[in-house]
Formats: structure tokens, C-alpha cells, sequence
């Protein structure tokens, strides 16, 4: 299947942010004019540092929060406040804690059966308690543990009890904000593949939110790469990590560990000082830090070109790389 099943255009968040007494509030531009689809069936992962505007975009897509500026559109019906409630059931989300995502004084038939309870009250008990049943099985969770609380759960089987609550309602796309980062190492592999599995059966479309790129090497089928707010790279998943464009996405690959001990790596160390969100230079937000900076770069915003692998670059690596 290859429709896009959702689509952002110019997608925007600021938040003004006091700066004290008599003085005017600043703006964050926590999100600055972001442009991707999801289709079913695909995975497309953000990736950048802590601060950049991943889950930010997340809450976005999973309409908790109102984008400032710009277009979110859901099979062609574009996303708006008053319409909310009756599009998050297409749309679901699972959060980076499975230890606080969770009510522990609820058991977990009563967890998963709440999203049925809320949208859909035309349902029986009996019918709500089967799909919640359904749901445990197909995440890998036996029967007995309907009847349990959370605390009896390890991190791994909650992060699979809050992947069936995202499922209950059927949706189309899946936000996963970070799922695996608070998981054993031993874990993640095994919530991983639960996520392609899943989303091979279900065709879902998925926004997989990460700063881990060895994770989104496995799950991604397209790259964004983010950068104070702003996407600096994107592309498909085998050419942003075999040939990336943008410093930026250099430097996060070469701080990746490699399963090959002994082959050559470069590491590039940035320097510099990373720019306050609420101060962002003129010119390229990433020239302060950036090892091929010129003139051009600290007086010029570099626009996000080229399809369908692009960077946000005046000098990006394979053109012009001796100007």
C-alpha cells in the first residue's frame, strides 16, 4: 500500500516564554515548518539531540497539542481543534515510560478496555472484554495477566501492555515517542520486532521518534533529521545512513557504535556552543558548530533540497565539496 494516510505541510509550534518582570515574552520555535507523509505499511523516524523538536512533533501528530502554523491532513481531511475527538481514534500514541504511561491502580483488562469505554460506549462489557483479550494475545501476553496489575509487569511486558491500549481503537497511525529508550538493551530487540510485526499485519503508518540512529537503522524506512527545530536531512533510510549529506547527520553517525570493532570510523567531535532555541543565529542555525562554515552560511537560511534524499546545506557532502 503506498497512499499517505497523513501529510504535514509548513508544520509549526512556538510557545512564548516569559522573560520576567515588564519585559516581553520570547518565542520558542520549537518546531519551525516541518514537510513529511506517512503511508501504511512505513516507518518514518525523526531523529536529532534532546531539544530539537521530536516530541514535540509527536504531540503534535497525536493532536495534544495545536500546531501554531501550517497543515496536518488525515486521508485528506485536514486536522483542526474542533475536530479532535473525532479523528484521535485514527491516530494513537505510545510514550517513552511504560512505568508512568500506566495507572497502576487499575488492573490491566480495565487499561486496555478505557479507550473502548470512551469511544465507543455502544459496546458491551462482554464485547469490549473480548478485543481487550484479543489485544493481550496478540502482543505476546498470556491470559492470566488480564486480571494483574502493572507492578507485577516488567518494563518490557508494560511497553507491550501499552502498545495493545494503542491498538484498541483500530487506528491507522502509530506515534512511538522513544519506546525502547528506557528498556534493557536485552528488551529493545524484542519490542522492536513486536512493532514491525505488528505494523506488517495492521499496515499501520508509523512516526518513530528516537535519538538512538542504530535502532532507527533497523525500524526506518525514511529518515528526518532535526536540528534546533528545523529538518536539516531527509531521505530514505539506506541513503541517509550510507551517504549523508548534512554535517550535522555526520557527526551524529559517527558517534554510532558499530558491530564491527575493527573497521575504520571517523569521529567527528563538534565544536562550538549549541545556540539557545530562544536565540537562533541569523543564517544556518547549525553554522556555529559546523566544520565547512563559510560567509554565506552565517548570513543565509540553507533551505531543505533535493528529492528524495535532501539536506539543509549550502556545501553538502558528494556536491561542491571543494567549494
Amino acid at each position: 500500500m503506498t497512499d499517505t494516510v497523513m501529510q504535514a505541510t509548513a508544520l509549526q509550534r512556538h510557545y512564548n516564554v516569559s522573560s520576567g518582570l515588564f519585559r516581553s515574552p520570547q518565542v520558542l520555535r520549537a518546531v519551525g515548518g516541518l514537510d513529511f507523509t506517512l503511508t501504511p505499511g512505513k516507518t518514518l523516524a525523526v531523529v536529532g539531540e534532546s531539544g530539537c523538536g521530536k516530541s514535540t512533533l509527536a504531540r503534535m501528530v497525536a493532536m495534544i497539542e495545536e500546531p501554531t502554523a501550517g497543515s496536518l491532513t488525515l486521508e485528506g481531511k485536514e486536522i483542526r481543534p474542533e475536530g479532535w475527538a473525532e479523528l484521535r481514534s485514527s491516530v494513537q500514541i505510545v510514550f517513552q515510560d511504560p512505568y508512568g504511561s500506566l495507572n497502576p491502580r487499575q488492573r490491566i483488562g480495565t487499561i486496555l478496555q478505557e479507550p473502548l469505554v470512551i469511544n465507543h460506549p455502544e459496546l458491551s462489557r462482554e464485547e469490549r472484554e473480548t478485543k481487550a483479550r484479543e489485544m493481550l494475545k496478540l502482543v505476546g501476553l498470556r491470559p492470566e495477566h488480564f486480571d494483574r496489575y502493572p507492578h507485577m509487569f516488567s518494563g518490557g511486558q508494560r511497553q507491550r501492555i501499552a502498545v495493545a491500549r494503542a491498538l484498541m481503537l483500530d487506528p491507522k497511525v502509530l506515534v512511538l515517542d522513544e519506546p525502547v529508550s528506557a528498556l534493557d538493551l536485552s528488551i529493545q530487540s524484542a519490542i522492536l520486532n513486536l512493532i514491525m510485526e505488528l505494523q506488517e499485519r495492521l499496515q499501520l503508518a508509523y512516526l518513530f521518534i528516537s535519538h538512538d540512529l542504530s535502532v532507527v537503522r533497523h525500524i526506518a524506512d525514511d529518515v528526518i533529521v532535526m536540528y534546533l527545530g528545523r529538518a536539516v536531512e531527509k531521505g530514505p533510510k539506506e541513503q541517509v545512513f550510507e551517504a549523508p549529506r548534512h554535517p550535522y547527520t555526520r557527526a551524529l553517525l559517527s558517534a554510532t557504535p558499530r558491530a564491527e570493532p575493527n573497521a575504520a570510523k571517523e569521529r567527528i567531535k563538534l565544536t562550538g556552543e549549541l545556540p539557545s532555541p530562544l536565540a537562533i543565529p541569523d543564517g544556518c542555525p547549525f553554522a556555529p558548530r559546523c566544520w565547512k562554515v563559510q560567509a554565506r552560511c552565517r548570513a543565509e537560511v540553507p533551505q531543505l533540497e533535493g528529492e528524495p534524499h535532501g539536506a539543509a546545506c549550502f556545501f553538502p557532502d558528494g556536491v561542491g565539496e571543494d567549494q
